[in-house]
Order: C-alpha cells, then sequence, then structure tokens
C-alpha cells in the first residue's frame, strides 16, 4: 500500500535507478512523517539525499547529516563519485 502512495511522487526525469534509490529513502521515513505539511518535508529531503547522491549537489553539514543518517543502509548500484575542488586542491599540496 505504501509503495503504491508514494510510486505517485517519482519525477519524469528520474531514472529507474535513481527512482529506486529514493522510493526506498521514501518508504524507510514515511511512518516519521505523518503531520500536516509533513509529506512535503519528507519529499524535500528525499529529494536532497537523491541530489547529493547521484549529482554531487552540496548542502550543509547539518542538512546533509540528517538525510545521510534517513538513508543509512540503502544501497546504490554504481554510485557516482564526485571530487570538489577542495579535494583536488588538497591533493596538489
Amino acid at each position: 500500500m505504501a509503495a503504491k502512495f508514494v510510486k505517485r511522487f517519482q519525477s519524469y526525469s528520474e531514472s529507474d535507478k535513481q527512482w529506486r534509490a529514493r522510493e526506498e529513502f521514501l518508504l524507510r521515513n514515511l511512518d516519521d512523517f505523518q503531520g500536516e505539511n509533513e509529506m512535503d518535508l519528507l519529499l524535500a529531503l528525499s529529494m536532497v539525499w537523491a541530489n547529493h547522491v547521484f549529482m554531487g549537489c552540496r548542502y550543509s553539514d547539518q542538512l546533509l547529516e540528517r538525510v545521510m543518517s534517513m538513508a543509512e543502509g540503502i544501497e546504490v548500484e554504481d554510485a557516482p563519485h564526485f571530487t570538489t575542488r577542495d579535494d583536488i586542491m588538497k591533493q596538489r599540496r
């Protein structure tokens, strides 16, 4: 039942791999976001997590800590690895 409910939140631009990972994120955390406007918050957090994992987007440490703990144990096959400018500069020293 929950899987059918969250399926409607799949974005047209998401690949199947991205959707499966974000769907798992949503399903794992759905019970913790049942209040008014809570689904919007969960959807936003799922997009933050997906954007970080799949596109390398950066967010505040506090926000990343939150979404990474919410996603703990979700395994993403062939997740891209991103190198930041800071990482490159550290390697040159």
